[in-house]
């Protein structure tokens, strides 16, 4: 059995356990009167995001972690985090305790499909359809840094960071299946931001595809390669698929935050305040690189970061001479 095969098979068999338990639950709840529910049964019936959050660290920290271990590699997290959102807008919509408006779940789900297909396709796309080809960069610059610590130091850097994040962020999914509110504006203003964002991370991951594979064509061919991205959206911001990710889970924050739940943006901003740091590591590796560093100083001062903008005086000048 070759690798990409069996690295397959642990990724589709590794959720199961969770999967198994909640439906083994539904099933036992539907055909059980409350007063007939075990102790067990009636705390994942009253506690439905702890139940979440204990199914998230024992099935993904825990067996996913171990996973890794014996691989020498976190790859498996990277897929997940296409998928577990998904998961969890099923689980949130079908919990005995969720009530909600049909059409808003209905949206908020096809959304969530849209965005995870979206977000799957380009995870494989970038890893030649393979399962498992590479961990993360920043774990194996991790993996380097701490040497024979990772081991243990993973778990909490990998996984437990991971559940904090991915359940936060997907707070707004649980306010939506929680509270049950006619349909407004801000549904739809909420919807075409998801949209866009949507729409925006798929064209910006698109270009870059292209441009990676056109380098390496070039590469393969003896010629140099081209410095640096600068046309199509990244023309006019330096992180537009990271924008356009953004603008998914801010969508989702107004949806919860229209229905008086607010305080769920916390997950949210978290989320951007880590991505800031992520575009920072991303480049210093950018102007560490020789081929490219010095484009890529000059691509820093004409474009914006994150927001798209018109180039600075400085580049329209340089374009003009050119």
């Amino acid at each position: 059995m070759n690798r990409n095969l069996r690295n397959a098979i642990v990724a589709f068999l590794a959720p199961l356990p969770s999967i198994v338990f909640y439906l083994t639950f539904l099933s036992n709840y539907s055909s059980s009167s409350d007063s007939e529910l075990s102790s067990i049964q009636s705390w994942c019936l009253n506690h439905p995001l702890l139940l979440a959050n204990l199914l998230f660290f024992l099935n993904v920290n825990v067996l996913f972690w171990v996973i890794g271990l014996l691989q020498s590699s976190h790859w498996m997290i990277d897929v997940y985090w296409t998928v577990i959102p998904v998961m969890l807008v099923h689980y949130f919509a079908s919990h005995p305790l969720s009530q909600y408006n049909k059409l808003r779940s209905m949206i908020v789900i096809t959304l969530t499909w849209i965005w995870s297909i979206r977000l799957t396709h380009n995870y494989f796309r970038r890893e030649n359809w393979e399962w498992g080809a590479r961990e993360d960069w920043r774990f194996n610059d991790l993996r380097k840094q701490y040497g024979k610590h990772w081991w243990w130091l993973s778990f909490f850097s990998v996984y437990v960071s991971q559940q904090i994040f991915l359940i936060g962020i997907c707070l707004p999914l649980y306010v939506i299946h929680s509270i049950d509110a006619p349909l407004n504006i801000w549904d739809f203003i909420s919807s075409a931001i998801c949209l866009t964002g949507i729409v925006m991370a798929y064209f910006a991951d698109t270009q870059l595809h292209e441009f990676v594979t056109g380098n390496q064509k070039l590469k393969e061919q003896g010629k140099p390669k081209i410095p640096n991205l600068d046309s199509g959206l990244w023309r006019y911001s330096r992180h537009p698929n990271y924008l356009g990710e953004q603008l998914w889970w801010w969508g989702l924050v107004i949806f919860a935050w229209n229905l008086g739940q607010g305080w769920t943006l916390i997950g949210a901003l978290v989320n951007t305040l880590c991505l800031v740091y992520v575009t920072i590591l991303v480049e210093r590796r950018m102007v560490k690189q020789q081929y490219r560093a010095e484009a890529y100083r000059a691509y820093q001062k004409t474009t914006s970061v994150w927001i798209p903008w018109f180039k600075s005086h400085a580049a329209a000048t340089k374009d003009k001479n050119t």
